[in-house]
């Protein structure tokens, strides 16, 4: 499949005009973030992780899959880029406010520049915005739940999610990176048995005025009204989870894909239960 944005419009949905413009690159990043799930099956299925352009256009355009925070930004600005947004790569560090300096690299982010704005635009977090936001400081609302930009230094802002949010804050850097850049540490984090990306399945997707989130065997809905959570009970429902709530289509994942994940996530969930009964 040629990389064009034609595909790309098909995949997330989008029918509207494409102009280098405010309202257009809105609505792209919402049509991306509804119809792209944020997930990490294929690191679950032992499966490498490529940050190649052709072999994420092959994943998340003509397969119809989704991907972890380096996939999903790669691929919202491949998109951006086609529509004529220019479109920066930055990186990004996912608790550096509690954890310090090594979490540099773990995360990625883009910066749109569109007339004389600039907007932070970020399709890596499960439970993240659904439209970008403006480059200023100060608390941004987006429908009911409100987020915030800090600028620390010249060179460096900071991100702070929703109170209810699943991470409390990333910061983000504005020199602009490839890729590329991102190879080694997607190496280590898709493949390292300390990973939380190895150790637990994750999707996530936002739906309505919540976010649908899945964590092993345990489906969670975020939003401002607070969290539920109830256990999967069976591989019939959990396939039908995937397929139906998170948009996977369940033949790329081979086989005996869904079985396999069943059968890990039996066995992370069973992990989870016994260390809150025994911290």
């Amino acid at each position: 499949m040629e990389m064009t944005i034609d595909p790309m419009l098909r995949r997330i949905g989008y029918r509207g005009h494409v102009t280098v413009d405010m309202e257009t690159l809105l609505a792209l990043h919402r049509a991306w973030r509804h119809a792209v799930p944020y997930e990490n099956l294929d690191i679950q299925l032992g499966r490498p992780i490529s940050l190649d352009p052709n072999a994420l256009f092959d994943k998340l355009v003509r397969r119809r899959r989704g991907g972890y925070c380096y996939e999903q930004n790669a691929g919202l600005a491949t998109l951006l880029r086609l529509a004529g947004f220019q479109v920066t790569l930055v990186e990004a560090a996912v608790m550096r406010a509690d954890r310090g300096e090594t979490m540099w690299g773990n995360h990625n982010a883009l910066l749109v520049d569109l007339d004389s704005q600039r907007w932070l635009a970020d399709a890596g977090i499960g439970d993240g915005f659904v439209l970008p936001l403006p480059m200023q400081e100060g608390p941004h609302t987006q429908g009911d739940l409100t987020y915030r930009l800090e600028r620390l230094d010249p060179d460096t802002w900071r991100f702070h999610h929703h109170p209810s949010g699943s991470i409390a804050s990333y910061d983000f850097r504005l020199q602009p990176r490839q890729i590329a850049d991102f190879a080694a540490r997607s190496r280590e984090m898709s493949t390292s048995p300390e990973s939380p990306y190895v150790t637990t399945l994750m999707a996530a997707r936002p739906v309505a005025k919540h976010t649908l989130l899945l964590l092993s065997r345990t489906l969670r809905r975020l939003g401002t009204d607070g969290r539920t959570r109830r256990t999967i009970g069976d591989a019939e429902e959990f396939a039908r989870t995937l397929s139906t709530h998170f948009l996977v289509p369940l033949d790329d994942l081979g086989p005996d894909g869904v079985a396999h994940l069943w059968h890990k996530t039996t066995a992370q969930d069973d992990l989870w239960r016994a260390r809150r009964q025994h911290p």
